[in-house]
């Protein structure tokens, strides 16, 4: 489904150059969940933007189905940090879900259809008509996973989507996701650098190193496949994954040094 192979990006401004990404190989199957986790300024978003064809690498290639990635793909899907900004206020919550079905050019009937089915996903029956300003910020993230997921995408791209929640938010956020992954079988690579987060989400993570980044580690996330926020984290496997990923970004730290 993704393959990204030797991907390499370098900022340029006058005579000044700053390596971002220095050699990044990895893939996400069909139908997976795939963790990205990395020390703070590793470059997980200069990733996500290249993979998501709004940045063009300095190097290397994506791909998404076999296809060179040089521009945003058909079928793909983004969910950023910053919902406050992704959304637009003035709009109302349908009028956000709706607005790129009318880009792709669905038709009316079709469109209101998609943009039902996605609000019940995420809990938002009968939001329609509020605006986002008038919503809790996790409403307002649960608005733009409504939005990626009414697109019907194949691939979900999600850049840290819950830094800027509650903790209690957060963790319900997490089981909608996990919930709308295994009901959508859509292909999902999650950045995020909270360790705990990335254990209990996906079914392998990617550690990467300091920035100029490469692929320090990947781990296999080998807990039973239905999984809770009380059940799952008390369980020493967990406490034994978390172990392993941590140990990996604090070595990606030291070599940073």
């Amino acid at each position: 489904m993704l393959e990204v192979k030797g991907l390499r990006k370098v900022y340029r401004s006058g005579s000044r150059e700053v390596e971002a990404l220095r050699d990044l190989t990895f893939t996400v199957d069909n139908g997976d969940m795939v963790c990205l986790v990395g020390p703070s300024g590793c470059g997980k978003t200069t990733l996500l933007r290249c993979i998501s064809g709004l940045l063009d690498p300095t190097g290397g290639d994506v791909r998404v189905n076999g296809k060179a990635v040089d521009g945003p793909p058909p079928g793909m899907a983004v969910v950023f940090q910053e919902y406050g900004r992704s959304l637009f206020p003035w709009m109302s919550v349908r009028d956000n879900v709706e607005l790129p079905l009318k880009q792709k050019k669905v038709a009316r009937s079709r469109r209101r259809e998609l943009v039902d089915e996605a609000l019940d996903a995420v809990g938002l029956t009968g939001t329609e008509s509020a605006y986002p300003w008038q919503l809790s910020g996790g409403m307002q993230q649960r608005v733009a996973i409504a939005r990626a997921v009414a697109y019907e995408p194949q691939t979900l791209l999600m850049d840290e989507p819950f830094a800027a929640v509650d903790a209690q938010t957060r963790a319900d956020l997490e089981d909608l996701v996990r919930s709308l992954w295994k009901r959508l079988n859509v292909t999902i690579l999650f950045v995020t650098h909270d360790i705990d987060e990335s254990v209990y989400l996906g079914q392998r993570v990617v550690m990467l190193s300091s920035s100029p980044t490469v692929v320090q580690d990947e781990l296999i996330i080998d807990l039973p496949a239905e999984r809770d926020q009380l059940h799952t984290r008390a369980d020493p496997r967990f406490v034994e994954l978390r172990t392993r990923v941590y140990e990996q970004i604090q070595l990606a730290k030291k070599a940073a040094r």
